[in-house]
């Protein structure tokens, strides 16, 4: 089941397209903010509700692949990802067996690229794996076969990561610090990607906030996030102190 959007393209590059997969247990719904500040910045976008806890990854790859196809049909420009969580998972799988000939960039937000300490300690769980499924399983640290046997990434990835939890158990004593509550920040970080930045929010929390949304479009326009704005202004308030001295 998908939310396929077309817009006409204002500030994006004509005819560019954008697919945002939500993560595990998730719904596209709760891409919809950011699928709507794509909107205004002039992309069309095909927002995807796929069965995450019931597949494998490779078999949801093969799921997703008519709904992208018939999307990518109908633009001319470049088509980019935007992920959450298990979300830049599936799109690597995608990208790597049905990838698009115009493929532009990937956003992943808050992805587990190098697995979850949690998993770890949930897989053997009965209640875990009942409720995540077969997908559940692929995001341990130690490498599924499925994600092992992934090519190094040729394509342009922005890696957006939190630094803030709600869970203080997870947070303080399961997940490395610093970490969204979900996922560390270490975690997210992947060898091949071209740019990384951090956001103060929780996991869940990185899908609604301004700084997620305003990085995303940076990445889809530049190739690259803006620099940390507290820490500029920290800088320019520092230069004006020593100047005033």
């Amino acid at each position: 089941m998908a939310s396929l959007r077309r817009h006409d393209q204002h500030n994006g590059p004509r005819d560019a397209g954008v697919v945002l997969l939500h993560g595990i247990a998730g719904r596209s719904l709760m891409l919809r903010p950011l699928e709507k500040r794509l909107h205004r910045a002039g992309f069309a976008t095909l927002n995807l509700h796929y069965e995450s806890r019931k597949k494998p990854l490779e078999r949801l790859a093969e799921d997703i692949r008519p709904a992208i196809a018939d999307f990518v049909a109908g633009l001319g420009g470049p088509i980019h990802f935007v992920t959450h969580s298990m979300g830049g998972l599936l799109a690597r799988v995608y990208i790597d067996r049905f990838r698009p000939a115009r493929l532009g960039r990937v956003v992943m937000i808050g992805t587990p690229n190098g697995g979850s300490e949690l998993a770890d300690r949930l897989q053997n769980v009965g209640l875990y794996r009942a409720y995540f499924g077969p997908a559940g399983l692929q995001l341990v640290t130690t490498k599924d076969v499925t994600l092992a046997a992934l090519p190094p990434a040729d394509y342009e990835i922005g890696v957006i990561a939190g630094n803030r939890f709600l869970d203080p158990i997870a947070g303080l004593f399961v997940l490395p610090w610093p970490n969204d509550g979900r996922v560390s920040v270490d975690s997210c970080n992947l060898v091949e990607m071209t740019d990384t930045t951090t956001v103060k929010a929780s996991h869940m929390g990185l899908l609604v906030h301004p700084t997620s949304f305003r990085q995303t479009l940076s990445f889809l326009r530049t190739g690259q996030f803006e620099p940390d704005r507290p820490l500029l202004r920290d800088t320019i308030a520092e230069i004006g102190r020593r100047a005033a001295s």
